[in-house]
């Protein structure tokens, strides 16, 4: 199971079966009941995490005190490399949205992983990059770009992270409220609801008990980039 869930990670993609095999033999298990935190922003960063199963939510609070979910995580995310960096700290909250399961490396561990396959600290070191200009990047769109394009790009990458096709399109596979898709985009629980609702009368997107399914993708990406209908 270890290795198979490695196997399936962008971060451990590609890599030497004994790679793999080091990877797996100092990893630990964890499981995080439906509620609970893994971690909490400001904790200090100790643990490097891959979830094996269950969802999560990634959040941080604004330094007006303005909660903001950055996004959902799913089986095969990695999350808290930056637990490689000497007194890090978390820069977000990590919270189960459903019971979850995951390996994960202590410091000291990963460190000794780092420093016996140096493309594995290539690798973190691109990773914590990668999540610094996202971090921006969302920050910009909750301060320069239109609600209906935060919304339609938020639900956009939620497709592409943890989508699940179903016949009717690509359903976000986590629980999600719409008060988490109105924090997620920096609005309200009102305007959300009422451009859902527009959506979804046009055939866009069908919607359920925390539930968004995507049934046409074009026509939401035209919206993500405010291109004019085709």
């Amino acid at each position: 199971m270890p290795i198979e869930l490695l196997r399936q990670c962008r971060y451990f993609a590609g890599l030497s079966a004994a790679t793999l095999d080091d990877a797996a033999a100092c990893a630990q298990h964890r499981r995080v009941p439906d509620g609970e935190f893994f971690f909490h922003q400001g904790d200090e960063a100790r643990h490097f995490y891959i979830l094996a199963t269950g969802h999560a939510r990634l959040s941080q609070i604004t330094p007006e005190g303005r909660q903001v979910i950055l996004g959902l995580a799913g089986p095969r995310h990695e999350i808290g490399i930056i637990a490689a960096i000497e007194g890090a700290i978390y820069p977000l909250d990590l919270q189960a949205v459903q019971a979850c399961a995951a390996l994960t490396w202590d410091r000291a561990a990963l460190g000794t992983l780092l420093e016996a396959h140096p493309l594995l600290a290539l690798r973190a070191l691109r990773m914590v990059s990668t999540r610094f200009v996202e971090l921006q990047d969302r920050y910009r769109e909750l301060a320069t770009e239109r609600v209906e394009r935060r919304i339609a790009r938020a639900l956009l990458r939620l497709v592409v992270q943890i989508g699940r096709p179903e016949a009717t399109g690509v359903t976000v596979a986590a629980p999600l409220a719409r008060q988490d898709l109105a924090e997620m985009t920096g609005t309200t629980l009102f305007t959300v609801s009422r451009i859902l609702s527009a959506w979804e009368a046009q055939g866009i997107i069908s919607t359920g008990r925390e539930r968004v399914t995507l049934c046409d993708a074009p026509r939401l990406t035209r919206i993500a980039e405010d291109l004019p209908e085709g």
